[in-house]
């Protein structure tokens, strides 16, 4: 992500973005009613609201974020929530915060919007467990520029070329009512669930 974006998206966090809901999706609230609690990270996780959910239910849990201004908002949140959690800004294409191994890696729009998908995905593989988990939620690219956030084709080819399972998907649409999904990726698992 160039200079200029990053600068942006920093200093959204002087007010409320417009992503930050505050609220816990229910696929995160499902997926932790179907698994015991363990290591969980994650990636992207502005001013930490997934990270006190996580952490509240058991799990130990780190939260990155290139933003240092939301990690420092995720800092005082999280103090105020009563939980431990760790935080590290930080980046998903080098993670170079992060010397430990996860459970679970949650990413809600964060990987869609990042340049060098293929850096993201080697750090993903080795900061999961060989039976670890990658919930991903984002939205599909709707707009021609190039530095647009959003899927494309190519990055289910891309994840897909990578030793990850589709474990389950579900379409849906987006506050902005752009076409979105939630996606279950499981490592080494070697089964697929449909659709």
């Amino acid at each position: 992500m160039n200079f200029l974006r990053r600068l942006a998206f920093n200093f959204s966090y002087f007010r409320k973005p417009t992503w930050d809901s505050g609220i816990t999706p229910p696929e995160l609230f499902e997926f932790i009613q179907t698994h015991p609690a363990a290591r969980a990270i994650d990636l992207g996780c502005g001013t930490g609201t997934n990270v006190i959910t996580l952490a509240k239910t058991g799990w130990q849990v780190t939260g990155i974020d290139f933003a240092p201004l939301a990690i420092q908002n995720a800092k005082r949140k999280i103090k105020n929530a009563g939980v431990e959690a760790n935080l590290f800004v930080d980046d998903t294409t080098q993670l170079k915060n992060i010397k430990t191994q996860f459970e679970l890696a949650l990413d809600i729009g964060c990987f869609h919007g990042v340049q060098n998908k293929a850096d993201y995905l080697t750090q993903l593989d080795r900061i999961l467990t060989p039976s670890g988990f990658w919930l991903l939620y984002g939205f599909f690219k709707t707009e021609p520029r190039p530095s647009a956030p959003g899927f494309v084709p190519a990055d289910f080819e891309l994840i897909a070329s990578r030793n990850l399972t589709l474990l389950s998907r579900k379409d849906s649409f987006d506050k902005k009512n752009r076409p979105a999904v939630w996606m279950l990726w499981g490592k080494q698992t070697g089964k697929q669930v449909d659709k």
